[in-house]
């Protein structure tokens, strides 16, 4: 895993948490911590640093997971504005996926294994996702989308449901936003 997504963390954590949290953290897994964003680090280590959360938070995996996605988006925007620039809705943001954003991670870290989004518009105006990587790291793609939908100030509605965890091909996601209207009512985005 690249090192940019263990700096996510280390902020993200920092920035709620406070530094000796992160510190503990490093301590608590046994990983060495000092992670540059060019640099290549087993995925064990980012399974080992959210095993030290979910004891530190008392929270299982995939709660440690949809946390950092859901906290990581602020940190993303402040560093990388561009991604933020170009899409006028958390939809518009989550379907440039495999194209923008991952294409410019690609364009920055070559070697990065990106998972990859098989997307389709749904009836009801929203997105149909599949998530296909071996990681199985689909509640930090869902944490991911509701942090982009807070960013551009929207809501969504997130179901899983395929998932490899249990027994399915790959994880599939129904989502779909809302936008706030003046008024208070929400519409579909």
């Amino acid at each position: 895993m690249k090192g940019v997504v263990f700096n996510l963390l280390e902020e993200t954590v920092t920035r709620a948490f406070g530094a000796d949290t992160w510190d503990h953290l490093v301590e608590t897994s046994g990983v060495h911590g000092a992670y540059t964003s060019l640099g290549n680090y087993p995925d064990d280590e980012i399974e080992a640093l959210v095993a030290a959360a979910m004891q530190a938070l008392s929270l299982d995996r995939d709660q440690v997971l949809r946390w950092f996605g859901q906290q990581a988006i602020p940190v993303l925007n402040e560093l990388y504005p561009a991604f933020f620039d170009g899409p006028s809705s958390a939809r518009a943001f989550t379907a440039g996926i495999n194209t923008i954003i991952h294409s410019e991670v690609r364009k920055l870290y070559p070697d990065a294994a990106c998972p990859h989004f098989r997307l389709r518009d749904a009836s009801d105006g929203g997105l149909v996702m599949d998530y296909l990587s071996s990681r199985n790291m689909c509640a930090l793609a869902q944490g991911f989308v509701e942090g982009a939908a807070a960013q551009f100030g929207e809501r969504v509605e997130f179901r899983h449901v395929a998932c490899k965890t249990k027994g399915d091909a790959h994880c599939r996601f129904e989502i779909l936003w809302t936008a706030e209207v003046d008024d208070g009512r929400a519409q579909a985005a």
